[in-house]
């Protein structure tokens, strides 16, 4: 299991260097000044080059490349002094001559062109937006994905089977943020006195008067349902087709012919059969909301990863960009990793083939 769990990382690192490396070259031949960005369109000459020297770009771009990764990595070479090593938030691990060192720190994604703050930072503060966007869509693509597609490989061919599974068509045809536009206009602004609802808000809303930050789930709703309709979509075809088939099996004959009722029958036995090709296509969902949240995000106006990168990328806020990039990559990898963990202690075959 470990040799297993260290080959997994091992695939992952390289994906993550892939990544970096990608995305530090498409962002550095694109146009744009960093330095008129940080300092103004008017500042002198000499500001620009003092910013230019401090961000290394003044240097080759395979020097600035390698400085990239060396900033982006847990471990990295950096100066000895308590100021290289306060830089990074690191401790010092092993001495490389007499003015530098091994440092064990966060990965540093250089500083926003725009606000001057620590990317990690600005990504940190965002991502429990997004986080909390994606559980929730995949808590309603689950939950009513499953219910739907029992409910409709109990009654197959019937009016309702052929309903639900045209409508499942075009929840998965339908690109995720014209339904995001559909759902918004419909339910946050011409229903909106029905429903209650928004166009745009926040998990959390500061209370003008006592200063005090209130959880407002309501706010939750319709992103969270504009995200989730694809994967409902997709789970409740899968439920459906795995239902079928195994309420033709052999076993569920025998459970009726034993008086079993329909409810237990269904419950107990087919749907605890027909679920694990749902739970693969759950677990590997997660990573993929969170990354298909940007442009929801951005229509509802969401504070999370998605709207903070879109603002970058119109502000050609460059670092913000590349380590959104490498921050998703990351979660990506991890969550992968930990699915493949869980099959493995599922099922010995993949520690084997793996």
């Amino acid at each position: 299991m470990l040799s297993f769990l260290l080959r997994r990382l091992g695939q992952g690192l390289l994906v993550l260097v892939g990544v970096a490396c990608t995305v530090f070259f498409l962002f550095n031949v694109l146009p744009g000044d960093p330095a008129a960005l940080l300092a103004g369109q008017r500042t002198d000459l000499a500001t620009k080059a003092a910013i230019n020297a401090d961000l290394g770009l003044d240097q080759p771009l395979p020097a600035r490349l390698l400085g990239y990764l060396n900033d982006a990595s847990p471990l990295g070479v950096h100066r000895r002094d308590s100021a290289g090593v306060a830089r990074y938030r690191g401790v010092a691990l092993l001495p490389l001559g007499q003015q530098r060192a091994v440092v064990l720190k966060w990965p540093y994604l250089r500083r926003s062109f725009q606000s001057n703050q620590d990317v990690l930072t600005i990504l940190l503060d965002r991502f429990p937006g997004t986080l909390w966007l994606a559980l929730a869509a995949m808590l309603l693509a689950a939950v009513g994905g499953i219910a739907l597609g029992v409910a409709a490989a109990l009654r197959p061919q019937s009016w309702l089977d052929r309903t639900l599974v045209t409508t499942s068509v075009l929840g998965i045809s339908v690109p995720s943020f014209v339904a995001a536009i559909l759902i918004a206009v419909s339910f946050g602004f011409y229903w909106s006195h029905w429903t209650g609802l928004s166009l745009t808000g926040q998990l959390y809303e500061t209370d003008p008067f006592t200063a005090q930050r209130h959880l407002v789930l309501r706010n939750l709703l319709l992103p969270a349902v504009a995200l989730g309709v694809r994967p409902l979509a997709v789970i409740m075809q899968l439920t459906r087709s795995s239902m079928l088939d195994v309420l033709s099996q052999d076993y569920i004959r025998t459970a009726r012919a034993k008086g079993l009722s329909p409810g237990r029958t269904v419950w107990k036995h087919a749907l605890r059969n027909a679920l694990n090709p749902v739970v693969t296509a759950v677990s590997g969902w997660l990573a993929s909301l969170m990354a298909g949240a940007f442009f929801i995000e951005y229509i509802f106006n969401w504070k999370g990863l998605g709207t903070t990168t879109l603002r970058a990328v119109e502000n050609l806020d460059f670092p913000v960009v590349m380590g959104a990039t490498l921050f998703v990559a990351a979660i990506f990898v991890l969550v992968n990793i930990a699915v493949d963990m869980l099959y493995a202690l599922l099922d010995p075959r993949v520690r084997i083939s793996g």
